[in-house]
């Protein structure tokens, strides 16, 4: 049972892409481009009017109070209206924040989404007896009402899961008052994300004789500039103008440390990260073994440094050189039609069914693709829309790595569709820290096709290199983020006080420290200590250190679909089809992965390493 749901491509017509600066305004911007939301609404209207009813029909789940260890049979029932209550909540809500998220500046879908955090907020105060009067349940009595009314064997998982937690649930005040936090726990978050998408007054700089205003999607476009000079001054206008904010941005993060202590301490937790990997019942040594793994392969970490610097051909690398391309006069620019015809040949390992519905997200405009004035930045996929489908955010510069984004969020969409097609909604909502498994090993089968097609050294390396790129960003630079996460949090328990000026220091000393400052491997430069006022992520409370977990497991379980028999493949799909009804660790043991060893880290350091001694032998082979 779900309290919120989790808000986590048409073979298209152009024959170029089309650049940034040309899509500025929303409304220039062909339909096919953009997602079609009216699959969830016709219109603003109607979605007012749906909301209006859940006002009213939410009401009805305060009858139950009192009644749900009576019988199965209320049990079943509210359990059921409870379902269904919060799945017609985050259809209203996906609505509301995509809207929202495809212009930022537009007030009025800011306010329908804060109408329904309020309304979740609402429905949890009015749901507040649930957990309380299920946490009196005995085994042995749930095992008789699961006896007596076979459909509960729906909610079995969660009623467990809810039991183990006893000890960090409250009475019915407790758990009134902390639904009611949730006014005010996504304060720091709501703010960060208006104020960094919506009014930053993003710096202009002349770029080629143009003026360019350096929001986010261009920021990420000139920072792969092939001109040194220009990322040179990108990064440092960039983070320049985040650092004239230091002190708003650490406010914020700040701010939401506390709103994450608050809830730890008031759930009865030793610390926010075991709060926060409890909830999928991850052991904390999974957190700290991959930091202390990340940390005692630092080596391959410079090998990758050393590399990009010898491929440059620079004395000395610097942190604005990391997203310039590696290959000098290399295409590996792609058109939308191009990205999704390589994307849909990548996966055919997957099986013809996947593919299919694949070639639907493309068809059916579930993609919203391209840049526009106010737009979120970034990229997502969005499948808590149950009764609909999944919807995926870009900002498609038309670089490999947008093909490469474009197939991760497919994989997140892909995974919502099948589980959602497969599971009740009530076990539909997997968790993240098997989310990015599916859009890591996406990215690894397109990696991997792109591969068996070039056979020209330089290109090949380009390849290469982008595998590299997605294992320095995934697996050591989110490992850093995590580290750093971890370190911030901790002080803020121990009762230290953190300004922006805090966050600057320590982010810095710990990006020297990975990026091998002291080592002349590549040089951090002071302006980098601003970094971390930009990442959204931070104000999730661990997350980050998943997608560096889950770039392990993939690359594991891509082993076994490109090598392994159809009996892996079928269990691949399954696993991406199994939702929540099992803890994540033991999904992945179903799927071949055992996230208990080792292993999966292991396998992911020699891959590594693998990609690093071809690139070599072919540098060597060319007199590079």
């Amino acid at each position: 049972m779900r309290k919120k749901t989790q808000i986590i491509a048409a073979v298209m017509l152009f024959s170029t892409t089309v650049a940034v600066s040309q899509m500025k305004v929303r409304e220039e911007l062909p339909e096919k481009y953009k997602w079609n939301l009216a699959d969830l609404y016709a219109t603003d209207a109607v979605w007012k009017e749906e909301k209006e009813r859940m006002q009213q029909q939410m009401q009805e789940i305060v009858s139950y109070k009192g009644k749900l260890t009576q019988s199965a049979t209320f049990l079943l029932e509210a359990l059921e209206l409870n379902s269904k209550l919060v799945k017609d909540m985050a259809r209203l809500f996906s609505y509301a924040a995509m809207k929202s998220d495809q212009d930022t500046r537009v007030t009025k879908y800011a306010g329908m989404k804060q109408e329904l955090q309020q309304l979740f907020s609402e429905y949890g105060a009015l749901t507040s007896f649930i957990e309380p009067e299920l946490l009196t349940l005995q085994e042995e009595q749930l095992s008789t009402f699961l006896t007596k009314e076979k459909e509960l064997a729906t909610y079995k998982f969660y009623l467990m899961d809810l039991l183990r937690k006893r000890a960090h649930r409250g009475s019915e005040e407790v758990e009134k008052v902390m639904a009611y936090s949730a006014l005010m726990s996504e304060n720091a978050a709501n703010i960060f994300n208006t104020f960094f998408n919506a009014e930053f007054p993003y710096p202009e700089i002349e770029l080629n004789g143009d003026r360019v205003k350096l929001n986010s999607a261009n920021f990420a476009l000139y920072r792969a500039s092939e001109d040194r000079e220009v990322r040179r001054k990108v990064f440092a206008s960039y983070f320049g103008k985040l650092n004239e904010f230091q002190r708003t941005f650490g406010t914020q993060l700040y701010g939401n440390i506390n709103a994450a202590l608050f809830t730890t301490k008031a759930r009865n937790y030793g610390s926010t990260l075991e709060r926060a990997l409890d909830s999928d019942n991850i052991p904390t040594t999974v957190f700290h073994n991959l930091v202390k793994n990340v940390n005692g392969n630092l080596e391959t970490f410079h090998r990758y440094l050393n590399l990009r610097k010898r491929m440059m051909g620079v004395d000395t690398l610097h942190y604005y050189d990391l997203y310039a391309p590696l290959v000098e006069e290399v295409d590996l620019a792609y058109t939308v039609e191009e990205a999704v015809e390589n994307i849909l040949q990548s996966l055919q390992p997957l099986g013809a069914d996947y593919v299919e519905v694949s070639k639907k997200a493309f068809q059916e405009r579930w993609i919203d693709m391209y840049p526009n004035e106010g737009k979120r930045s970034g990229a997502y996929s969005n499948g808590s829309a149950y009764d609909v489908h999944p919807y995926i955010l870009m900002n498609y510069n038309g670089q490999y790595n947008d093909m490469s984004t474009l197939t991760h969020e497919l994989g997140h969409t892909m995974h919502s569709y099948l589980t959602n097609k497969k599971q009740h909604f009530a076990n539909a909502n997997y968790s993240i820290f098997v989310a990015e498994v599916a859009s890591t090993l996406n990215e690894e089968l397109l990696n991997d096709y792109m591969l068996q097609q070039i056979k020209d050294d330089n290109v090949r390396l380009a390849i290469l290199g982008n595998y590299l790129e997605g294992a320095k960003g995934t697996l050591f630079r989110q490992t850093q983020f995590a580290e750093f996460e971890s370190m911030i949090h901790d002080k803020v328990a121990n009762g230290e006080a953190l300004t922006g000026e805090d966050f600057d220091n320590m982010y810095l000393d710990l990006t020297k420290r990975y990026y091998g400052h002291d080592k002349n491997i590549c040089i951090v430069d002071d302006y980098v200590k601003s970094e971390w006022s930009y990442i959204p992520h931070f104000y999730y409370n661990f997350y980050v250190y998943q997608y560096a977990t889950s770039f392990t497991a993939s690359t594991a379980l891509s082993e076994k679909v490109l090598k392994g028999t159809n009996e892996d493949r079928k269990k691949y799909l399954d696993f991406l089809a199994a939702g929540s009804t099992k803890y994540p660790v033991d999904l992945l043991v179903d799927a071949g992965v055992d996230m208990n060893t080792s292993e999966p880290f292991d396998l992911t350091i020699a891959k590594i390493n693998a990609v690093m001694a071809e690139m070599e032998t072919i540098l060597t082979r060319i007199g590079k």
